[in-house]
């Protein structure tokens, strides 16, 4: 990483407040070139926190495009951090529509050039999609970053109709804790408790809203740009990574978007692609989007458009590991999506139909939902999964490369009228050890669509094709296939209540996948890493690097199994401004290995802020649980919320949730 100081340009920073037309102001941090000619906005908008949570990662990249001739901005979403009003839903319409108002309200400052672009990752990403799709006028175009443009099926809460237990939990849980942070006096002054009450009073946990819309329903479409790409005029750099479970996006993206649009897939998690986080290697992604920045808001032909609709990185084949610094492979561009370089290829499957009913527990080696580039991240060895589920291989006399999604066709006899099919692609070498390479999930009363609930014919039998998700994998010549098949991933997938597995039959059963002709393209290539002037932030050494990342445990005799996910987010800091911020969190996932009923999830959170020279020290606990009988999820959240020792908020929500399709 090339940590740069000197620029074109000479920069300043402000915190302003955007005022919006119902008089509720959002805290503004704007980092702007000094020069007396007018300059292009580039925002980011989100929940996070720009004066702690994010300010770490800001400090890397709102500064660079200062000094690159941009006034770079960064906003806190309504009723978080230090802005004003009340929290909402994610990408709620009030959030849009807020956003419209600060893209206008940058393009009328006497410093702006009246062109905008907006930028962000995940949550930012999301609304940066989502507000193009809106489409005010000063917005000319984006860089959306691991984000989705289908909220149901491509985003933390479903996955091909089943409820997402490791990420519909975690992320609620997260956000129930985030969303009971106060404001900093240091910022917005004595009113802070104020605000932090009235905030508190209108909180409601997420999981609430998300598991009362267990099909692709009008909640869904909402900020679902799939549901129109036509809506969006502004150009779209996609950006996603192969180990983000977003990266489908951008192939959707490239495919219908209607203007300008390029797409860029590395083989990174889910981080900006410049950070250096595992897997890499890292690019110069800040120079990436500048060349996309001066081409749509300055007008300078910096020949980005010239670029193959679509890079891809493509892994070689790598040992099983829950990390890599960097992965073997290379480069490719495609014209378009899909790709007249892509051939989908049938592999039949073979043999006698077969009972599939893996034990509860299988999935405990899935690895993290969302890799941050941690150690324990990535999905280890999977004989031990495969040992579990049904598995067909294929011998690789010469090598295949692999671009796209892959497909399964899977011919089903079912005796109950819910179940859910789960399968994976590995890579298995010579000496037997199992690479996962992608994976996809159906639940099979959505087998005609997510949104709907068909109960499957009682001892019927159909023939089912679903997705998996996107890969570029290279497959070498003495290696084989493998193609497993499961009916329990947990906990990625919460268990179905009366599933009791099915019959797998190969004759009509098949894995396609997206075989790519052509070699590496060593002509693609990218700038070295380059950032800013990191923010002084001190990390001191604290629990979280004491316990284990992911620890499962096993009782034997019980038949129950237990995984401790320390997600590790950011642990505890130290600002330059004094602010003392720690964070601490447990995540517990918990099941009998015969009982689908048995599931159960937890998350603890802590969360303290202090600032000693104030006086000021907020703390904040929750705990958050899902359980489940036949017919409900039951769902227990907890905040506690301090001013000192003084406890100011105190509530518990209890709610059971009819088991509709999940």
């Amino acid at each position: 990483m090339q940590i740069r100081s000197s620029f074109p340009y000479e920069t300043t920073r402000e915190d302003v407040q955007v005022p919006l037309p119902d008089g509720t102001r959002l805290y503004a941090r704007i980092w702007r070139p000094v020069t007396d000619e007018p300059v292009p906005a580039l925002l980011e908008y989100l929940p996070y926190r720009l004066s702690d949570w994010t300010a770490p990662r800001d400090w890397q990249r709102h500064p660079w495009y200062a000094g690159h001739g941009y006034a770079s901005v960064r906003v806190d979403v309504r009723g978080h951090g230090n802005s004003e009003g009340m929290p909402g839903d994610e990408y709620s319409p009030v959030e849009l529509a807020d956003g419209v108002e600060v893209v206008n309200w940058l393009a009328e400052q006497p410093w702006c050039s009246g062109k905008v672009g907006m930028f962000g990752i995940s949550w930012g990403g999301f609304n940066s999609l989502q507000i193009a799709a809106l489409a005010p006028e000063p917005l000319k175009a984006i860089v959306t970053v691991c984000s989705a443009d289908d909220r149901y099926d491509n985003d933390v809460h479903y996955m091909g109709g089943s409820v997402l237990a490791v990420d519909m939990h975690a992320w609620a849980a997260t956000m129930l804790a985030f969303v009971s942070r106060p404001p900093d006096p240091l910022f917005v002054g004595d009113r802070w408790r104020e605000m932090w009450l009235s905030r508190l009073e209108a909180v409601d946990p997420f999981i609430h809203t998300w598991l009362d819309h267990q099909t692709r329903d009008a909640y869904w479409q909402h900020g679902s740009v799939c549901e129109d790409y036509s809506a969006i005029g502004a150009a779209v750099l996609a950006v996603g990574g192969f180990h983000d479970p977003y990266r489908d996006t951008v192939l959707r993206l490239v495919e219908h978007l209607p203007g300008d649009v390029r797409g860029l897939i590395g083989p990174w998690s889910h981080q900006y692609p410049d950070r250096g986080l595992p897997p890499g290697p890292a690019i110069g992604f800040l120079q990436e989007t500048l060349r996309w920045w001066d081409h749509h808001l300055k007008g300078i032909d910096t020949g980005v458009m010239a670029e193959p609709k679509l890079r891809s990185w493509i892994s070689d084949s790598h040992p099983p590991a829950t990390v890599y610094a960097e992965l073997p492979g290379g480069w490719v561009g495609d014209p378009s999506w899909p790709s007249p370089n892509v051939t989908p290829t049938p592999y039949a499957l073979q043999g006698a139909p077969l009972i599939v009913n893996s034990p509860q527990h299988t999935g405990l080696d899935a690895g993290r939902y969302f890799p941050f580039g941690n150690d324990a991240d990535l999905p280890p060895d999977q004989r031990d999964e495969d040992a579990k589920s049904a598995c067909f291989e294929f011998e690789v006399p010469s090598a295949v490369r692999i671009l796209g999604r892959p497909k399964v066709t899977l011919r089903l006899k079912m005796d109950t009228p819910s179940g859910q099919a789960i399968a994976r692609v590995c890579d298995v070498a010579p000496d037997g050890s199992s690479t996962l390479v992608t994976r996809g999930v159906l639940n099979l009363s959505a087998r005609n669509g997510r949104d709907r609930v068909d109960p499957w014919p009682v001892g019927g039998t159909e023939d089912v094709t679903f997705e998996l998700n996107a890969i570029g994998h290279t497959f070498p010549a003495g290696h084989r296939i493998r193609l497993a098949v499961s009916s329990a991933y947990w906990p990625w997938i919460w268990p179905q209540a009366d599933s009791a597995g099915f019959v797998l039959d190969p004759a009509g059963s098949a894995l396609e996948l997206p075989v790519r002709q052509g070699d590496l393209d060593p002509s693609i290539t990218f700038a070295a890493p380059e950032q800013s002037e990191p923010l002084a932030v001190v990390y001191p050494a604290t629990l979280d690097e004491l316990r284990p990342e992911r620890l499962v445990v096993r009782d034997v005799a019980k038949g129950e199994w237990r995984m401790e996910v320390d997600p590790r987010y950011g642990g505890t800091r130290v600002y330059p401004d004094g602010l003392e911020f720690t964070e601490d969190a447990v995540e517990t996932y918990t099941i009998n290995e015969s009982d689908p009923l048995s599931a159960r999830t937890r998350s603890d959170w802590t969360i303290r802020l202090h600032r000693p020279e104030l006086g000021w020290d907020a703390k904040i606990e929750s705990r958050s649980e899902i359980t489940c009988d036949a017919t409900d999820f039951i769902t227990s959240n907890e905040v506690v919320c301090k001013d000192g020792d003084e406890v100011v908020f105190h509530r518990t929500w209890e709610k059971r949730i009819p088991r509709t399709a999940g």
